[in-house]
């Protein structure tokens, strides 16, 4: 059986062994510097909103073609819903539909006003005033800002999507003037959506009223 063998440093081996242990102990720790580029988390919250984009110019059809085209006018008979949530705002739309309305020549005795609690009840009132086919059109109106918790989604998408419904269903004109914004701010630069809502009301309603003309037309 063989002998282990004994580690045998030489005496400078061992002294420069020694002098960079020394150097190691002594030395400062690496400090690492952060990003200074790098956003905490807690500051990179909602994305920035984008300004709305639209394409400048009108529709324009080639000539040779049949064109039916409504036009907001009076002589028709209306019904407005709108929301008493956030009613300060939707005070102002509807003042902004009506003003509009006595524009186009719309009596006043031919509108119906409902107003209803907030945002979540105008596509059932929508639907109800549809449905007695006493109205040539309806306008919704109503309020919702977001807040801290995803209400706002849910409320914003149901609005939406039972307005459209509403229509659909009953084949008379639904229009929306529902503002769904982050802010009272900007709900204030944007409460001419209200009279907008009724020119899209009264212009739907007249395209449908001659499309039944020209049906009954073609039919006869």
């Amino acid at each position: 059986m063989s002998e282990p063998v004994e580690d045998v440093r030489l005496p400078e081996t061992e002294a420069r062994e020694e002098e960079d242990k020394v150097k190691d102990e002594a030395a400062p720790a690496e400090v690492v510097e952060p990003d200074e580029e790098e956003v905490p988390a807690e500051e990179d919250e909602l994305p920035r909103l984008r300004p709305p984009e639209h394409a400048a110019g009108e529709l324009e059809i080639p000539a040779g073609y049949a064109v039916l085209e409504g036009t907001p006018r009076g002589g028709l008979s209306v019904g407005i819903v709108v929301g008493r949530f956030n009613g300060e705002l939707t005070n102002r739309l509807l003042e902004s539909a009506l003003d509009e309305l006595e524009q186009a020549g719309v009596q006043r005795e031919a509108v119906t006003i409902l107003p209803v609690p907030g945002a979540f009840e105008l596509p059932l009132t929508a639907m109800a005033l549809a449905k007695t086919r006493r109205f040539s059109c309806v306008i919704a109106l109503g309020c919702i800002i977001r807040g801290e918790t995803p209400h706002f989604d849910f409320i914003a998408s149901e609005a939406a999507s039972g307005l459209q419904l509403a229509a659909i269903e009953t084949g008379i004109p639904v229009s929306f003037g529902v503002l769904t914004v982050e802010t009272k701010e900007q709900a204030e630069a944007r409460l001419d959506k209200g009279a907008e809502a009724a020119r899209t009301a009264l212009e739907m309603a007249d395209l449908f009223q001659q499309l039944r003309v020209n049906a009954a037309t073609a039919a006869g």
